[in-house]
Parts: C-alpha cells; structure tokens; sequence
C-alpha cells in the first residue's frame, strides 16, 4: 500500500515504567513518512499517554479487568475491529499482559504481521502465564528482545528458534540524561552511592543496604540515595534502622524527573537479582555516574564483561558489593575513568535515535516481507 503504513503498539500501561518509556518513544520517533502510528492499552492514562496524544499518537483503551471475565472478550473484538478499522499492518505488544492478550486476537484479525517482546527474563513471570507466553511464540512472526542475554535466555531455556528472535537495544534521550555534575546534596565531602529503581524483591536492594553498612563502617562520608517507590519501602527503612545506618540514607519516591536526582549521585548500584537491559543502568551511565552493577541479565553488556565500563559483583552477594564499593571509595581517579568510558559508551552506541532505527528496520523487514 502507498502512503506511511500504520502500526499497532500495545503495552499494559501509559505512565512511569520502563518498558512503556521505550514503546511510547518508538512510537514519537517512528519516521511518519513510513508508518502511522497507533497505540492500545488496558490503562490510557498516565505520563506516558499524555506524552503520546501531544504527539498526535491516537490512543485506544482496551477496557480489560480481568483476562477471565467477560471484559477480555469485548476487548478483543474491539481489537480487532480497531485493526480493521485502521488497516493496521503490524502489531506489536511490548509486556507480558499484552503479548498473552494482544497476540491470540491480532491473529484472528488475520492481515496483519504480529510481533511479541521478551523484555524480562521469564523467571519473573508466574507459572501460568509462563506456559501461555509460550503458547503466544507459537503465534508470531518475531519476537524483539532488548539484549543479547534475552536473545540467549529464550534460545537456551524456552527453546525459541533463533531464527524468531530480533534484538533492538534500549534507547536513551540524551538530551535528558547527560553529564551536568550540580552539588551533592549532602555535603560536597561526601560520596553518594545510589539507586534508581522499583522497590522490588528482585532489585536486590537489601543486599545494597547490607553492602553500605558494612562501607560505612570504613567510610564515614558515604551516603546512600535511594530513589524509588514500591512494596520493599517499609522493610527497607526498617533494615536500615536494624543496621544503623538510617541516619545516611534518604528515600525518595518515584519521580518522572530522574536524571537530576542520578547527577547528585557519585557512584549509581544496581544490584538486581533479575535484569534484562536495564533503562536505569544506560540513564546513569549516560549521566556520568561511576556505575556498579550485579553480573546478571544485560548489566555485563553495557559496563563490559572485562568490567571496562564499571564494576560487576555477583548478584546476591553483599560482600561482593561491599568489595567493589570499596575500591571505588579508595580513589576519586578510579570513579572518574568508569565515568567517562560509561558515559562515552552510552552516547555513541545508545541513543533515542537509534534504537528507533533499529525498530523501524525490524518493522519494514517485516512489512515488505508480507
């Protein structure tokens, strides 16, 4: 067909997250001369929808309370009749929700190509919706992935054919995150250690807390910033007061605004248990942050296997972390030549722009294909 040829993505969600920062710059960067894009989501509120309906991305909600009642039903032959309605060429569902909901549907629309994500190792997902992710990989022509680690995880452990597999790295707003060092905010004495992230099991934050006590006890200017919300809030304030240390840690809530938050921070940690390629990882690289991270998902990707960008500790592990914030303690020089490579690596390799490259190379590959 002439003219831009449009496109479908759908996530769970519009507001502040990871995975739906990336979809909905995708879709404001998509090249309008080659695609119309469109967007679908059970929740179309939110930071992330505002951003998109500025950009003129026509938003339809999918009013799906739950995938066992009859809500589901309705929003799947609302989908389908959106896909015919606008001669939707491709769809694309970014998160688990959507891929186990959107992909059956796209199929009975018939026409159009159908891709799913793998954004996050499957570990994470229940058992449930694990066995029907599976079901989905049936379905699809293509399944994108964010890391060389997920490209792995689904060819090794969920025996996905490597041929299905299309990787598009995450994209970073360079225009946002970048080095601009303003005063700490303690004392410029001090070196402060942080995270940006959901409060979560598997960020692994008590074993950052448990590492920053055990620094402390050598290092009386440290301080450790932590900023994020989510259900860990309570038990973490908690073990901070159980190690004595609350007195050098401040907590603050989530916020759409991170990067000035990640520029007061001297040495950023992400000491998850689980991890694909994580947004807040390339953030702080690109801020400039010296950066630690746990040898899981895609961290060894971005800060390098020869830990030439940043330090690595095997996750879990807080005396691995303890050892590697200690090193960084020890010398302001050693900080500065992980900052500088990170922050180098970051800006030529991983910008806004050219990730949405990549998507719209997988998408026409796709497209003329069909």
């Amino acid at each position: 067909m002439s003219g831009p040829r449009p496109v479908l993505l759908l996530a769970h969600s519009l507001d502040l997250g990871g995975t739906e920062r990336q979809m909905t710059e995708v879709a404001k960067g998509l090249d309008r001369q080659r695609f119309e894009p469109h967007i679908a989501t059970f929740h179309p509120q939110g930071i992330r929808a505002d951003e998109l309906r500025a950009h003129g991305v026509p938003v339809l909600h999918l009013p799906v309370t739950s995938f066992v009642s009859g809500s589901a039903l309705q929003g799947g032959l609302a989908l389908i009749r959106y896909i015919r309605q606008h001669r939707i060429r491709l769809v694309h569902s970014f998160d688990v929700p959507l891929n186990i909901f959107a992909v059956p549907f796209a199929r009975l629309a018939h026409d159009p190509v159908v891709l799913s994500s793998q954004r996050a190792h499957r570990s994470l997902t229940p058992g449930i919706y694990t066995r029907l992710l599976r079901i989905t990989d049936q379905m699809v022509d293509g399944i994108v992935v964010n890391c060389e680690h997920m490209r792995e995880h689904l060819m090794n452990d969920e025996r996905v054919p490597s041929s299905l597999i299309h990787l598009c790295y995450n994209g970073i707003d360079l225009a946002v995150f970048h080095r601009e060092r303003k005063p700490a905010l303690p004392p410029e004495h001090t070196v402060v250690i942080g995270v940006v992230c959901a409060l979560r099991p598997e960020k692994g934050l008590t074993n950052l807390l448990e590492a920053f006590a055990r620094l402390h006890r050598n290092h009386a200017n440290a301080r450790l910033l932590i900023v994020g919300s989510g259900p860990m809030l309570s038990e973490l304030e908690a073990l901070a007061e159980a190690l004595n240390v609350r007195a050098w840690c401040r907590f603050e809530p989530k916020t759409a605004d991170v990067a000035p938050w990640m520029r007061a921070m001297d040495i950023f940690v992400l000491p998850s248990l689980s991890e694909a390629l994580s947004n807040s990882l390339m953030e702080a690289m690109a801020c400039g942050c010296c950066c630690v991270a746990s040898r899981v998902g895609g961290n060894p990707e971005l800060l390098g296997n020869d830990e030439s960008r940043g330090l690595l500790f095997a996750k879990g592990d807080s005396a691995d972390l303890a050892k590697a914030l200690e090193r960084l303690m020890g010398g302001a020089a050693a900080r500065a030549h992980f900052s500088q490579a990170g922050h180098r690596f970051i800006h030529e390799s991983f910008s806004q722009s050219r990730s949405v490259k990549r998507m719209e190379k997988i998408y026409e590959e796709f497209l003329d294909a069909n």
